[in-house]
């Protein structure tokens, strides 16, 4: 700051910041910004916080259903159980729910019933919620157990004086507690633990919160209860009680049952949500038109949203940390009804910079990012799709959430109304489904001027004209494109110095990449997955140094330009083809990207020589967690048997693509080997104490199951499709040959934690020798057995529960 002209910068800089923004601050006021400060400033007022705070008092119109009364019933049975450790005075159950389901209802359910009065001398009522004050939780306590105040008045504030009065309320008693609304453990582990120890044997702790992890820090009896969402029924007659005035308008109401239903959809099961709209419902006259009015109004926009509704939303909002509100308003972006996978969105919010941390687990931070909006109710896992791959987001949360970032992002399905918004400047991302019609085909010049754009996604096809380029988009970080003609600007691709992450994904009329592809230098994420005419990678493709992700799946490429070798940041690699160029092969390539953490194989058959699959060095891989092995499919291409050569020189292939121990999933499809790998036998010299998965396909010559799987501690699944050669599974199978010849005096289970077992079109298989004194699968609970000629069960399977 010696430097007098560099401080007079330094000076007019900051002026000019001041000045802007004061600009700022006054043209506010032309927008209508969602005040969050005002949801802020409601924790230093009380009346906001005084609203939100529950009693035990039960609203009859709030009950429905058989589901609440049979939960009632387990939940009373749970709490009146004798426990066998006595260790404790004192044990916590939880009520775990989504906000707005119905956990504060059940639990005033539990706390009114018969039995529970019976059998507690006390019971006390504590409304928790996020702006729970000491004092008041401590006063409220103590005169629910018929206890004295401390202090002139009993109007003491001191928590010293406090907590030994509420000790001596409820000393020796019989206590049942229930803490609605928790938020975090402190007001339990800091405050009321010590004081309830004093409680008599049998006393019991009922919580409701929106997280598991508040019951797991409370020491919850597990399972936790989960309050389910009301079946469409249930939903009906909750509704029904809002809107009904007097008996004489149910017949008007139920005439109404069909659009009720559709609003109930809407509100997707929740009880908060169906009350805010049958209160807003008795509102309204008994007719179609007034009912089909608010079905399609924009109610359903935060905006018009009631504030308790609304409110109860943003306290999920505003518990999020800086990075996970972030990926949740992002995640709100993606098309309605496409489905993106959790590898996508964490790739995206990698390359939106949304993910802080170690560089070398990005991944791995972003996948715990998915799973926390998962925890905290944000998001819901599609139940069609296993491990929380596919998840969506609801009406009313989407709402919200678009909500916040409508002054920065457009969302739309319909290509005529978009085109006629981008004429508003500055957005900063895009995101669109087109139905693909002439008269509603998005135009892509009408994004030219949208020159601050950093995330573009479109699913379907839209109109590219000449001219028309990716120029404008010098911002650009992420760019997803589906379904769509393409091919036109992927020469302009080079002009994306930004871009992080580039999915094209089924876009069938691209053959291949520009060759100037590595100009885009900061690429980590390039999706092509089911583009069907790409046959060809570009060479430069090796320059792309921070590249971590690259997805070959279902595209015709089948070879890869020498040098792959030095993108040794990738973590995850699909579709990867075996190619054979004289003494090279492409798996070589493979052994010094030390980081994979998914590898996905294909064109095994094209590998002659098995020192090639060696140098791949999968068995050094200490990261690598899923593995894809596949073949060309020959049962279904030209359905000739391979020879006795060719099924020698596969299975000495994959003998070399030994995984590493830490693998956790394996898939195998198209293996024409006689033998399955030796890396599944039970002489493996390295076994895979970590898998949990394992699913092969295609099994064409293969005539018996491998003897070393009954050995694995950590296999869930086991799934074999398509083995036509297999006549026979043996005893080996459940209990493998060292144990049959060796026994010990301990007999150890087979199978221990298998949970799902499927097999299917073993179209030859008769037998199923299993010797009864086997010990096996004591925790399998689904066996699915289709297309086989397997002649019966064997009886050690009949007893399992569950099957």
């Amino acid at each position: 700051m010696r430097n007098p002209l560099h401080a007079h910068e330094i000076g007019s800089r900051i002026k000019a910041l001041n000045q802007k923004l004061d600009e700022i601050s006054k043209r506010g006021g032309s927008f209508n910004f969602i005040k969050l400060e005002a949801y802020q400033n409601q924790k230093t007022t009380n009346p906001p916080a005084v609203n939100r705070k529950t009693n035990p008092l039960l609203e009859r119109s709030s009950v429905v259903g058989e589901k609440i009364e049979d939960d009632t019933r387990a939940l009373v049975h749970m709490l009146l159980m004798e426990s066998g450790d006595k260790s404790d005075s004192i044990m916590v159950f939880a009520i775990v729910g989504v906000g707005g389901i119905g956990k504060t209802t059940l639990s005033k359910k539990v706390f009114n019933d018969e039995a529970i009065q019976d059998k507690f001398t006390t019971k006390i009522w504590l409304s928790v919620t996020q702006e729970f004050s000491e004092v008041e939780l401590l006063q409220t306590a103590i005169t629910s157990a018929n206890g004295n105040l401390p202090g002139p008045g009993g109007w003491s504030q001191d928590k010293a004086l406090l907590v030994p009065a509420l000790a001596n309320a409820i000393r020796d008693k019989k206590i049942f507690l229930v803490l609605d609304d928790m938020w975090g453990i402190n007001e339990w582990t800091n405050l009321l633990k010590a004081p309830f120890s004093h409680s008599a044997p049998g006393s019991r702790v009922l919580i409701t919160s929106r997280h598991e992890a508040i019951a797991r820090g409370m020491k919850a009896v597990h399972p936790y209860h989960h309050v389910d969402k009301l079946e469409p029924e249930d939903a009906w007659s909750l509704l029904k009680k809002q809107v009904l005035t007097t008996e004489k308008t149910e017949p008007a109401v139920d005439m109404l049952k069909d659009i009720g239903l559709q609003i109930i959809e809407k509100c997707d099961g929740l009880p908060l949500a169906i009350k805010v709209m049958g209160g807003l419902l008795c509102q309204k006259d008994k007719e179609r038109r007034d009912w089909e009015k608010v079905l399609h109004d924009s109610i359903w926009s935060v905006s018009r949203m009631p504030e308790e509704l609304n409110h109860a939303i943003y306290l999920r909002y505003e518990d999020l940390s800086p990075c996970l509100k972030q990926c949740f308003l992002h995640f709100s972006l993606k098309p309605k009804r496409i489905s993106f996978t959790h590898v996508q969105f964490v790739g995206m919010w990698i390359g939106e910079g949304f993910v802080h941390g170690d560089s070398d687990k990005l991944e791995e931070l972003g996948n715990e990012y998915h799973k926390e909006l998962i925890l905290r109710n944000l998001i819901e896992p599609d139940p069609l799709y296993s491990s929380q791959t596919i998840c969506h987001m609801h009406d009313v949360v989407r709402s919200f959430a678009q909500f916040l970032t409508r002054d920065e992002a457009l969302v739309g399905h319909s290509g005529e109304i978009l085109n006629s918004k981008l004429s508003l400047p500055k957005f900063l991302r895009f995101s669109v489904e087109t139905k693909g019609g002439q008269s509603d085909e998005f135009e892509w010049r009408c994004l030219q001027e949208q020159k601050s754009l950093r995330s573009i996604t479109i699913i379907g096809n839209f109109k590219i004209q000449s001219g028309d380029s990716l120029m404008s988009f010098s911002s650009l970080r992420t760019l997803h494109i589906e379904s769509a003609n393409f091919a036109a600007l992927t020469e302009s691709l080079y002009q994306l110095k930004h871009l992080r992450y580039l999915t094209l994904q089924n876009c069938n009329d691209i053959n291949s990449l520009p060759e100037d592809i590595h100009k885009i230098k900061f690429l980590q994420h390039l999706g092509l997955e089911g583009c069907r005419s790409l046959v060809k990678l570009p060479d430069s493709i090796v320059k792309l140094e921070e590249l971590r992700f690259l997805d070959l799946d279902d595209t015709c490429v089948n070879s890869m330009p020498r040098g792959f070798c030095a993108l040794t940041n990738l973590r995850e690699l699909y579709g990867f083809p075996a190619y054979v160029d004289g003494d090279w092969c492409s798996l070589e390539e493979l052994g010094p990207l030390s980081h994979l953490v998914h590898l996905g194989l294909k064109g095994l058959e094209n590998v002659a020589v098995t020192s090639s699959a060696l140098k791949a060095m999968l068995v050094a891989k200490v990261h690598l967690t899923l593995m894809k092995l596949h073949c060309t499919n020959t049962l279904d291409n030209n359905r000739r048997v391979p020879s006795e050569k060719e099924q020698g020189i596969i299975e000495e292939v994959f003998d070399e693509l030994y995984p590493p121990s830490c693998i956790e999933n394996i898939n195998i499809q198209g293996y024409f080997g006689h033998q399955l790998p030796r890396w599944m036998m039970s002489t493996a010299t390295s076994p895979l104490k970590s898998l949990r998965f394992l699913t092969m396909h295609e099994l064409v010559c293969c005539t018996q199951l491998p003897d070393g799987l009954c050995l694995l501690p950590c296999l869930e699944l086991l799934a074999v499709d398509r083995a036509p050669a297999i006549k026979r599974v043996g005893p080996e199978f459940v209990q493998s040959p060292d144990h049959r010849h060796h026994p010990s005096s301990q007999m150890t289970t087979s199978f221990p934690r298998l949970h799902q077992m499927k097999l299917n079109a073993l179209v030859q298989w008769e037998d199923w020798v299993w010797e009864e004194e086997v010990q096996a699968m004591p925790l399998l609970d689904e066996l699915s057995i289709v297309r086989c000629n397997l002649r019966c069960i064997p009886p050690a399977l009949h007893p399992m529960q569950g099957l």
